[in-house]
């Protein structure tokens, strides 16, 4: 039985005690794609580091230390790996993955038609072991737009997780590349209350938004309840940022496991996954 399918039933018959059992604890955390109610996701300004700072461990152009900027980046190894998503479904006592620290996102579809079933990740930097550790427990059982996850949605499972880098404050909110940034945007709502919210890299493209539906989307998650004109979404202060993604779905976890074994039962090492999403 993997490490998920326990933290589910404890969860199922303990509620948020278990949290505490299983060392979950709070954090800086955040919402990334849109799902039922929409507005239900966003975190306010008091709840996310603040935007013009780099989040913790990055340098001033909100990069790791162990990456290059720009373009240049693009011939890097994948810092972001299969053996994460395994780690989300069941965390071995010693990763064999880097433990360096990067915001982070792990989100959760189900079903065929991969629908939505939580996300949530935070912009400070954390150490990769805790932080997807954390972020596999609050996503799959905290997101507040659905029910905690139960044990018999397992087999119907995708998990994700995003690794978040490139961080840019840009001065117009159009400068941003559909499918190639994510955004995180800070704005006052009609309340005078300042609110964030954000979309991952990939939002906007399968949705098949442009650059206005994707921000007017935004700021109806963050809770924006007034109508939106030209002059506010220029009052908006905007993040653009990259991600590593890697996908992995609960069948390919299983088979990915017995595999690991069987390598390790006859000696030989366990070649790399490249199922990338």
């Amino acid at each position: 039985m993997c490490n998920l399918c326990c933290l589910l039933d404890c969860f199922a018959v303990f509620g948020r005690d278990c949290d505490r059992a299983a060392g979950a604890y709070p954090g800086q955390r955040e919402n990334s794609l849109g799902g039922p109610g929409g507005s239900g996701s966003s975190s306010s300004g008091t709840g996310t580091s603040a935007l013009s700072a780099a989040p913790g461990g990055y340098n001033t152009a909100g990069l790791s230390p162990n990456l290059s900027p720009g373009p240049a980046s693009a011939g890097r190894k994948m810092v972001v790996s299969a053996e994460m998503c395994c780690f989300c479904f069941d965390p071995p006592r010693t990763p064999r993955f880097t433990n360096d620290p990067y915001p982070l996102f792990i989100t959760w579809k189900i079903g065929r038609d991969k629908r939505l079933r939580g996300c949530i990740g935070t912009f400070s930097a954390m150490n990769l072991h805790s932080g997807l550790r954390e972020y596999t427990l609050t996503s799959a059982l905290k997101d507040s737009r659905f029910p905690p996850m139960t044990r018999d949605e397992l087999p119907r499972l995708l998990c994700s997780v995003s690794l978040l880098t490139n961080f840019e404050d840009v001065g117009d909110y159009l400068d941003w590349e559909i499918g190639a940034h994510g955004i995180r945007i800070e704005f006052f709502n009609e309340k005078g209350s300042k609110r964030t919210a954000t979309y991952l890299p990939e939002v906007a493209k399968e949705k098949g938004w442009d650059h206005i539906q994707t921000m007017d989307s935004l700021l109806r998650k963050g809770g924006y309840k007034a109508p939106i004109t030209n002059d506010f979404r220029n009052t908006i202060k905007l993040t653009r940022y990259r991600s590593e993604k890697m996908t992995m779905s609960y069948a390919e976890y299983i088979a990915h496991r017995q595999h690991h074994h069987y390598q390790n039962a006859i000696g030989h090492p366990l070649p790399p996954y490249n199922h990338y999403s």
